[in-house]
């Protein structure tokens, strides 16, 4: 993926670039440190991917990402400091919400769904919104239960996320991140509160702060007395001690 890096601190953008060294498939085409120099240069560049700060001084990110008027539009990922702003974060349909300082396992995930959020996009516009057809399919099935689903804020109403579609859920202080296959969702809730939503859902508690839906994990990491689950979309999932059983037996290993 093409990346342009927009951040109104110096610093902030040589440890994107670092990171991105890092990055399998992905190349810094550019950078910017306003939200006109990052118009002018998304315009110019035709990056896939826009990794964009929130806060900056004149035109914010969020104005940024909603001016952008080339097609096909890049993919979008916020990172700040505050996640405050993810509810309006994703009403301009980013990709990811990334919260700094960031951590080389976040990005990657992040760029990684915004990679495959492209390409589901592109067979979209082949095959009359895939992505539309398969949203209204899970909401059907989800619909046998009254309570298969999280009604999530936006701008402008509410969004229902069917429990079926959600593959991993991980805590982000007051609130917690419904990660889908598409996209991820900001709700304000307890872990607690969602433990008892999620019985018979399918999605275990592997950690104080997540919940994984078993069918999803690819890879079980073990090293020393710690262990990792590797998702299908490349998020790496921290397992507490006190879930270690659980997370065995759901997986079938003991």
């Amino acid at each position: 993926m093409r990346v342009l890096l927009v951040d109104d601190e110096a610093l902030a953008l040589d440890r994107l670039n670092a990171l991105f060294a890092n990055v399998d498939g992905a190349e810094v085409v550019g950078q910017a440190m306003t939200g006109e120099e990052a118009l002018e240069a998304i315009t110019r560049l035709q990056p896939d991917l826009v990794i964009l700060d929130i806060q900056m001084p004149g035109r914010n990110g969020l104005r940024t990402a909603a001016d952008i008027m080339v097609e096909p539009r890049p993919e979008i990922v916020f990172v700040t400091a505050h996640e405050h702003y993810a509810p309006d974060a994703f009403d301009v349909d980013a990709a990811d919400y990334v919260l700094k300082p960031i951590r080389f396992d976040r990005l990657r995930q992040a760029v990684e769904r915004a990679r495959r959020r492209r390409a589901m996009r592109e067979q979209a516009e082949r095959v009359d919104s895939l992505e539309e057809q398969v949203l209204s399919l899970r909401t059907n099935a989800a619909e046998a239960r009254d309570d298969a689903a999280f009604w999530v804020p936006e701008r402008h109403g509410q969004r229902r996320v069917p429990l079926d579609t959600i593959n991993w859920i991980e805590a982000a202080r007051d609130y917690v991140l419904l990660h889908t296959e598409m996209r991820s969702h900001m709700l304000r809730t307890t872990m607690g509160a969602l433990e008892e939503k999620l019985v018979g859902s399918g999605l275990i508690r592997v950690h104080r702060s997540a919940f994984v839906r078993p069918e999803r994990v690819t890879e079980v990491r073990r090293a020393n007395r710690s262990i990792a689950l590797i998702l299908a979309d490349g998020a790496e999932v921290q397992v507490g001690p006190s879930y270690s059983d659980v997370v065995d037996s759901a997986l079938g290993l003991n």
